[in-house]
């Protein structure tokens, strides 16, 4: 048992690292990290439904999950390939237009979610 618990420590520690560095050298990870605040704000003021919750949750979670995923693949690519290469761009090129695809499906959703519930809310006042 204590070592399964190192093991999933160690798990953790290293995710927590890889958070952290995002955090320290990724601005486009904060540019989601604010839109996401945004809407959570926006949320609340809103009364979502709880299937709206988990829309919203879901979307965020997507474009952030993305976003971490496409840098990974960037920094691995820096690695193997020391200089320009049409390839590595290629790879660059298609792991960028992954995160901005989910960001514009999140997008839809949000419309979808708050479209209506703003409608909702401007017609209580």
């Amino acid at each position: 048992m204590k070592r399964w618990f190192k093991h999933v420590y160690k798990k953790f520690k290293n995710a927590f690292n890889g958070l952290f560095i995002m955090i320290k050298e990724e601005r486009s990870l904060w540019a989601h990290f604010f839109v996401a605040f945004l809407v959570i704000v926006f949320g609340f003021i809103l009364k979502l439904s709880y299937v709206e919750w988990g829309l919203i949750v879901f979307a965020i979670g997507l474009v952030i999950g993305f976003e971490i995923i496409n840098t990974a693949i960037e920094y691995l690519v820096d690695i193997v390939s020391f200089e320009y290469n049409v390839k590595v761009k290629k790879v660059k090129d298609v792991s960028a237009m992954a995160t901005l695809f989910v960001t514009i499906i999140a997008i839809i959703i949000g419309g979808l979610v708050f479209i209506p519930a703003i409608i909702d809310f401007l017609a209580t006042i």
